[in-house]
């Protein structure tokens, strides 16, 4: 019996894939904050080289990962698939289940992917200096790891929820070279007006993103890198979901039910969008579901809406599901998705009705976790517990029906460096934080007003 599938190297995808080119409806396009018109690409080159705001704007169905990237790949990728035979014996379900595992790349997560491909094409063009920004550190782990490849300068603006419960996270951005700075700061205008609003701003991803947009905008020598939302981040991560095409075929499988968790939607793309692609194409319908954390549930309560992707409102607005770009989500420990909006192109799936969506809260994603530990050995980031979580009911569901089912999902990076929330988890004091509904309503009463 195999367990693991592994592609050979020569098998790595040469082409990351683009699925505006297969949708039935053209997303609608990112508007300029103070025209609302249109983005034009001149409007980006503030904040983004050339090549990227090219990728962004794509309609293409393949662009080449250049041989310079791959060959920076070659570190970790292909990334297994794994058949979690021992998860279907605990759950003594008839489903087949199997998952994607991201967490073998250098920084422990999926978001090399992307990191490498945008360090590199910023070093093409000769600049030096990098802005960011992170949640739980996944991004700014993965980024300051691919400017240490290329000779780029990175200062990571971290939530400062999460810089205060993942100080080895932080160590690894110092490891690699980068500059780890809480957010809200005192370094941007940005910080300084929201900490004179609330001195124990707990931050947010919507704040973090202004502050790094911020020194970016404002410095000719920086550029600004994101980790997730955007569609050149989310073609970047296609290479996971076309390795597990080829991976699915080795084990004469195919899914019925295709899982991953989603915060600002690149892990989600990642995996999802190469399949949905295949049905756009006319191929065989699946399930996608997006997993998303009840403390922050943008696909599943969030409004279908044009908003600014941060807090300061330096951004352009695009139009997505959003909580309002001035929520600030409560302090659980997933904080890598604990984002006010969700990625156009997820959105515009969610809205074509391609995908579907739920929210779990953090103690059943972090039960789910512990489970598939003590089954499989790998100790989920929270993030990925939710993507668990979604297996485990779909798995429980195909017993109470008796469908043998095939369930892939994508684990997108090892908790290694988050421990102290599994402590936590283990000691009972946990807890599944909840959003302030008043807030909520208020955040979305504010977004912009857009004319028809």
């Amino acid at each position: 019996m195999t367990t693991k599938f592994l592609l050979e190297e020569s098998r790595m995808p040469r082409h990351w894939y683009n699925i505006v080119a297969d949708l039935p409806v053209p997303p609608a396009p990112p508007l300029h904050p103070a025209t609302k018109q249109p983005v034009a690409p001149a409007d980006l080159e503030p904040l983004f080289t050339r090549s990227l705001i090219e990728q962004e704007m794509a309609t293409e169905r393949e662009i080449e990962i250049p041989e310079p990237i791959r060959e920076v790949f070659r570190l970790w990728r292909p990334a297994p698939l794994i058949r979690a035979r021992r998860l279907e014996q605990a759950l003594q379900t008839p489903a087949k289940i199997f998952f994607k595992y991201e967490g073998v790349s250098p920084a422990g997560s999926h978001k090399p992917n992307s990191a490498v491909p945008q360090a590199w094409y910023n070093a093409q063009a000769g600049i030096r200096k990098l802005s960011t920004e992170t949640g739980a550190g996944q991004w700014g782990s993965s980024l300051a790891f691919a400017g240490a490849l290329f000779g780029l300068e990175v200062k990571v603006f971290q939530v400062r929820v999460s810089y205060d419960q993942k100080p080895y996270r932080r160590a690894l951005m110092e490891t690699y070279g980068a500059t780890c700075i809480p957010s809200p700061s005192p370094e941007t205008a940005a910080g300084r007006a929201a900490l004179a609003e609330r001195p124990d701003h707990p931050g947010s991803l919507g704040l973090a993103i202004s502050e790094a947009v911020e020194v970016a905008a404002t410095n000719d020598d920086t550029k600004y890198a994101l980790g997730s939302v955007l569609n050149h981040v989310l073609l970047h991560q296609t290479i996971i979901g076309q390795e597990a095409m080829l991976q699915m075929e080795m084990a004469d499988a195919d899914p019925d039910v295709v899982i991953a968790c989603t915060g600002g939607g690149s892990n989600f793309a990642g995996l999802a969008f190469p399949y949905v692609g295949q049905t756009l194409r006319g191929g065989r319908r699946r399930r996608i579901v997006a997993v998303e954390p009840a403390a922050c549930p943008s696909l599943t309560r969030g409004k279908f809406a044009y908003d600014f992707g941060d807090t300061a409102h330096l951004t352009p607005l695009t139009k997505m599901h959003t909580l309002g770009s001035t929520f600030t989500p409560p302090g659980f420990h997933a904080g890598g998705l604990r984002y006010h909006g969700m990625a156009p192109l997820v959105s515009h799936l969610k809205e074509l009705g391609l995908i579907e969506a739920q929210a779990h809260t953090q103690n059943d994603c972090f039960a789910a976790a512990v489970l598939f530990a003590r089954c499989e050995g790998i100790v989920p980031a929270p993030e990925a517990s939710h993507a668990i979580q979604g297996a485990v009911a779909e798995a429980l569901r195909c017993k109470a029906e008796g469908k043998a089912e095939t369930i892939l999902f994508g684990l997108s990076g090892h908790g290694h460096f988050d421990m102290a929330a599994y402590t936590n988890y283990l000691g009972g004091k946990l807890v599944d934080a909840s959003y302030d509904e008043a807030e909520l309503a208020m955040a979305l009463s504010g977004l912009p007003s857009i004319p028809a």
